[in-house]
């Protein structure tokens, strides 16, 4: 078998009313989905979902007539191609997708087998009033869910601080609770400066009084000394690593111990031929591997195959901040958006490669030329 042909595509689903991120100070109106699907001279195909992999163009002749199976190749190339350009990672996913399709066989149970289920944490994406997020974290409780994750944003932390006391007071220990501080990377317009080690070390104290369970992203992404004493000075987890670019950054967050928890997308960064090395070095140092999801459902399956093959993650992220946000906007193009049972378990089914099937009449009527 050999690859023929590589295809990408953009599709964009008009939102109304808006989606307002937390990490974003422009409302969004639309939400892209950027596909690219790998063709074979037998008639497979395989699809990813990401990044729109700018720069990719032109490079589709690095793969067409090779073996499809040769992942650790291609994976080569993925990352030649990523370190020039955009972040090819998509790519990685399709192949993968691919293998599967090949080898009769999920991906899940292709990259190790740990499982076919992970647990999720509902992942919200906005600044909600104290009762509006009360009234988000019964829901997700009712749903099956046992942790959710909170954002951080406002003018001051203190501000966040108050809202969680209120939120914590009215669930008790209901939930398990985490917190994005958002403090890591920035949007391009975006100029404010991160929080300084002194900062994020009173806020940290400030969530070990309500038993946060993780503080994602509080220092810059680059600061690692910080990131170090930060760890060493309190006592709750420290959470960071999903937007990193390289490889071989990750591999250093693990080997100096800046982190508690690492995590990395596949659709971002090392795509499942990456990651589910970096997550077996993260389980082998001690650490957890939890990926980050913030993206489109096939992005977002792909990472529960890689968490539930390789490394048996505590716990998955999960978009989930209704009525802006919901599976059927977070996985549009799909014929079955990605919910879980009523245990709060994405459970994988052994359906070849990712499972997933993409709603092509949808995808045509959204296309964007």
């Amino acid at each position: 078998m050999k690859i023929t042909g590589i295809k990408q595509s953009r599709h964009r689903l008009p939102l109304d009313p808006p989606f307002v991120p937390s990490w974003d100070t422009r409302p969004r109106h639309h939400f892209d989905l950027d596909l690219v699907r790998v063709e074979t001279d037998e008639g497979l195909c395989g699809f990813g979902a990401g990044d729109s992999m700018a720069g990719f163009a032109g490079h589709e002749d690095l793969f067409i007539g090779q073996d499809p199976m040769n992942l650790d190749r291609h994976a080569r190339v993925i990352e030649n191609i990523s370190f020039h350009h955009g972040r090819c990672w998509p790519l990685d996913i399709a192949l993968w997708d691919l293998a599967g399709k090949i080898l009769g066989q999920p991906v899940w149970r292709l990259l190790g087998g740990h499982s076919n289920k992970v647990r999720v944490y509902a992942s919200s994406g906005s600044l909600r009033s104290p009762d509006e997020l009360v009234e988000l974290a019964l829901s997700v409780r009712d749903a099956g869910m046992e942790a959710m994750k909170v954002r951080f944003h406002r003018p001051h932390w203190r501000e966040d601080i108050a809202i969680l006391e209120k939120l914590r007071t009215a669930i008790g220990d209901r939930l398990e609770l985490m917190v994005d501080c958002n403090q890591g990377w920035r949007m391009p317009w975006d100029t404010a400066q991160p929080w300084t080690l002194k900062e994020a070390t009173t806020v940290a104290r400030e969530l070990e009084k309500l038993a946060v369970y993780w503080m994602e992203e509080p220092l810059h992404r680059g600061d690692y000394r910080g990131m170090q004493q930060l760890r060493a000075q309190t006592d709750i987890r420290i959470a960071g690593a999903e937007m990193t670019r390289e490889l071989h950054e990750i591999r250093h967050l693990i080997e100096a111990r800046c982190l508690d928890v690492i995590q990395p997308d596949a659709a971002v960064t090392g795509g499942l031929s990456g990651l589910s090395r970096i997550a077996r070095m993260a389980i082998d140092s001690g650490l957890a591997f939890t990926p980050h999801t913030w993206g489109h459902g096939i992005g977002l399956m792909a990472n529960a195959h890689l968490a539930a093959g390789v490394a048996g993650s505590a716990f998955l992220e999960l978009p989930h901040d209704p009525p802006v946000w919901t599976a059927e906007r977070r996985d549009f193009g799909l014929t079955v958006p990605i919910k879980p049972n009523k245990e709060g378990w994405v459970e994988l089914t052994d359906n070849p490669g990712l499972g997933l099937e993409l709603d092509e009449n949808l995808l045509a009527n959204t296309r964007v030329n």
